[in-house]
């Protein structure tokens, strides 16, 4: 039995498209659509140092750059941020300095009545978003989202074993402290007796 093998293209025969172009992202204003400008777009993120210049290196890998600078108001300006509810709590605050458990975000330490505590990664990360947000009821399942993430399989079981784990360590005269919403979940109680 034999096999045909294709005839080999000749180099003359290969045609090359022109360099490459990119265009950067933000040339137009919001109201002008990709289909107005010559059709659909695909748009790359490409992270470089800061002191790179992006046009050099794109030339230097044969892309042709194509940079608009943007026309001075053609952006919508930001809209301001909303003042702050009088009674949020704020991170700094939620943990106020009477209290006998203090969280160290920065270092990492959680302290007891002057003693710190060992705790593993997850334990740490579960209480200090407890602590840092006083009375407010967590469900089981927000837990898992914020502490473990989106993509733990797990169920409230888990968020039960850890918050076990850290009632133990806080000891009898604070483990009170992290109180059970029955069939919801769990909230951080500062000042509970």
């Amino acid at each position: 039995m034999t096999t045909a093998l294709p005839a080999p293209v000749p180099a003359t025969a290969v045609r090359r498209s022109p360099a490459p172009r990119l265009q950067l992202v933000g040339d137009r204003p919001p109201a002008v659509s990709a289909q107005g400008i010559g059709g659909a777009r695909v748009g790359y993120l490409v992270f470089l140092p800061a002191d790179a210049d992006p046009a050099a290196v794109m030339i230097a890998h044969g892309i042709r750059p194509e940079i608009h600078p943007l026309e001075p108001g053609t952006l919508p300006a930001p809209e301001p941020e909303p003042a702050p509810h009088p009674d949020a709590v704020r991170p700094d605050d939620a943990v106020r300095p009477d209290d006998a458990v203090r969280v160290d975000s920065a270092r990492r330490l959680v302290e007891v009545d002057g003693r710190e505590l060992d705790l593993t990664y997850l334990e740490f990360n579960l209480l200090a978003h407890l602590v840092t947000h006083p009375y407010t009821v967590h469900t089981r399942e927000a837990l898992i989202s914020d502490i473990w993430g989106y993509g733990h399989i797990g169920d409230g079981r888990t968020v039960d074993v850890h918050v076990a784990r850290l009632r133990r360590k806080l000891g009898p005269a604070h483990r009170g402290r992290i109180t059970t919403v029955r069939r919801v979940g769990y909230q951080y109680v500062p000042d509970h007796q």
